[in-house]
C-alpha cells in the first residue's frame, strides 16, 4: 500500500496533450502519485523524460516483456485526458491495440474509476458511433465529460474540471 493514492493518467493525441505537464503538476500537487500512459501517437509530442522526472515513474508507451516486473504500483482511479475519438470507439468495442487501451479495458473489468475526458471535433463527435460508444462507456461505470472541458481557450484552467472530478472520485 502506497502512502499517496495512485493515479493512472492515460493521454492521448488531442491539443490539451501538448500541455499535460500542467496537469500532472496539478495532480501531484493534489497529492497523487502520478503514472502516465502514452498512446503511441501522443509519445512524441511530450516529453517523456521531464514528465518522468516530475512523476518519478516510466512514461509508458509500450506493452512490457512477459517476465518484466510491471513499472507501475497499481492504480485507485485511472483519468484518460484528453481522450481522442479513436479511443473512445475502440475502448467501447474492447479492441486492445496499444498498451493505453490496455490500460483503460483493464481498469474497465477491474471496476476501479475511470474518468474520461473526450476531446473530439465536432465533426466526429456527430458520427452515429459516437454517441453509442459514449453510452456503452457510461453504461459500463465510467464518467465521461461531455463537451470539450478541455478547451486550449481555457488556457492552464483547461485542467480545473479534471481535477474537481478526481477530488470527487477521491470522496467517494
Amino acid at each position: 500500500m502506497t502512502e499517496r493514492p495512485v493515479l493512472y493518467l492515460v493521454v492521448c493525441a488531442a491539443g490539451p496533450a501538448e500541455h499535460i505537464d500542467e496537469l500532472v503538476d496539478l495532480l501531484i500537487a493534489d497529492g497523487w502519485q502520478v503514472c502516465m500512459i502514452v498512446s503511441p501517437t501522443a509519445a512524441p509530442w511530450l516529453d517523456r523524460a521531464a514528465l518522468q522526472d516530475k512523476t518519478g515513474y516510466l512514461v509508458r508507451v509500450e506493452w512490457r516483456m512477459p517476465g518484466d516486473p510491471e513499472p507501475h504500483p497499481p492504480a485507485d482511479v485511472v483519468v484518460a485526458a484528453p481522450v481522442t475519438f479513436n479511443t473512445v470507439t475502440k475502448w467501447a468495442l474492447g479492441i486492445n491495440d496499444t498498451l493505453a487501451l490496455g490500460v483503460l479495458n483493464e481498469s474497465l473489468g477491474a471496476g476501479l474509476p475511470i474518468l474520461a475526458f473526450p476531446h473530439v471535433k465536432a465533426e466526429l463527435a456527430a458520427h452515429p458511433a459516437y454517441a453509442a460508444h459514449v453510452a456503452v462507456l457510461r453504461g459500463a461505470g465510467v464518467a465521461v465529460a461531455d463537451g470539450r472541458v478541455l478547451s486550449p481557450a481555457h488556457g492552464p484552467s483547461r485542467w480545473s474540471a479534471v481535477i474537481e472530478a478526481v477530488r470527487m472520485a477521491r470522496r467517494s
